[in-house]
């Protein structure tokens, strides 16, 4: 199966159906998509995986299930073994190797762009004027911070200029995020 962004999408929506799964997917997806541009790599390759990386959470929501037990499924729909391999490298839990760009890529961009929605869920603005310093001021929780540090050095970047990449990266789509600026 050729890994295009329509039959990734086609995927995740078989298996996902909550609202804040799939706004994940697309923020994930977003920020992947823009790394792959900016890297010169298969953007549609990478958008595809991005959506793909959680797409059996709801029926596996627990560490000892997901995403081990969704790979089987995607090999079932004929999904090639290097979006295969990069789903399951994402999680952590599993100790796999984050050893090509897609891979890193997607591990880096996972909880940061999961932090990042949330802190424009608490903004008057959602992510409009969101900066980085900003988000490392919330930053707090050792495991999401453990993350998102740990993929800013995989990438070779700086933590501000990641966030602040992340954050551009998802602002075109803050309203299918559901980060949509106040109409004061």
């Amino acid at each position: 199966m050729e890994a295009t962004r329509e039959q990734a999408w086609e995927t995740l929506n078989c298996y996902t159906k909550s609202e804040a799964l799939l706004r994940h997917a697309l923020a994930v997806e977003a920020a992947v998509g823009a790394y792959a541009q900016r890297f010169g790599e298969d953007e549609e390759l990478w958008r595809a995986t991005a959506l793909l990386h959680d797409f059996d959470y709801e029926m596996h929501p627990t560490l000892d299930k997901h995403p081990q037990d969704g790979a089987p499924l995607l090999r079932d729909e004929g999904w090639s073994e290097e979006v295969i391999e990069a789903v399951l490298s994402h999680g952590s839990h599993l100790g796999l190797p984050r050893d090509t760009p897609l891979k890193k890529t997607l591990f880096a961009c996972d909880e940061l762009a999961g932090f990042i929605h949330a802190c424009g869920l608490v903004r008057p603005d959602g992510i409009a004027t969101l900066e980085p310093k900003s988000v490392k001021k919330k930053l707090k929780q050792p495991s999401f911070a453990a993350g998102v540090y740990e993929g800013a050095e995989l990438l070779d970047v700086e933590l501000d200029d990641h966030i602040r990449f992340v954050t551009e990266a998802m602002r075109p789509i803050a309203g299918e995020l559901g980060l949509r600026e106040s109409a004061d």
